[in-house]
């Protein structure tokens, strides 16, 4: 019988990741929900700036950080004073930021159109940040209870990493 002050076996050790070891990326997991008001997206930014440092994704920072501000942003925009909820995940080499808002879609034809154009309109910096990575981006009805809008950005880390890097230019 093992007391309960007796350490475990050596090899438990080896096996199990020490303390003082990040966690790799590929275990990236993260969500968070924040009230639909303005400062969302500063919670938002700095939350997604700690949890990739502490994933040893340093490198996609700006990138990421730059896409969750804008897509925060919008969500908030346009669905002001509703709860918001951000999800990140690290899969297969590329980094996927999903926000989630209440903003339901219209039945008339015409209302969703109009709709859907004002969050391309609100998105467009972040449409560029995502181009710029070789990434993707989309939105669509929310799968969630309580329906509302799912908007996602893919940022592949390789491209995420080049992003706001200075390149030498030609010499004068």
């Amino acid at each position: 019988m093992l007391s309960p002050f007796m350490p475990p076996s050596p090899g438990c050790f080896d096996a199990c990741p020490q303390a003082d070891e990040p966690p790799s990326p590929d275990g990236l997991s993260c969500s968070l929900t924040v009230p639909g008001e303005p400062y969302s997206a500063q919670i938002a930014r700095s939350t997604v700036r700690s949890v990739l440092h502490a994933h040893r994704l340093d490198r996609v920072v700006p990138a990421a950080v730059q896409v969750v501000g804008e897509l925060m942003a919008a969500a908030w925009y346009l669905d002001p004073g509703r709860s918001l909820y951000l999800a990140l995940r690290h899969r297969e080499a590329a980094l996927r930021l999903t926000v989630y808002d209440g903003h339901a879609s219209h039945a008339h034809p015409r209302l969703a159109a109009h709709c859907e154009a004002r969050r391309r309109t609100a998105l467009r910096v972040m449409a560029a940040v995502v181009r710029d990575c070789g990434g993707a981006w989309g939105f669509g009805e929310s799968r969630e209870p309580g329906g509302g809008t799912r908007t996602w950005a893919s940022l592949p880390v390789a491209g995420a990493a080049g992003y706001l890097v200075v390149r030498p230019g030609p010499a004068s």
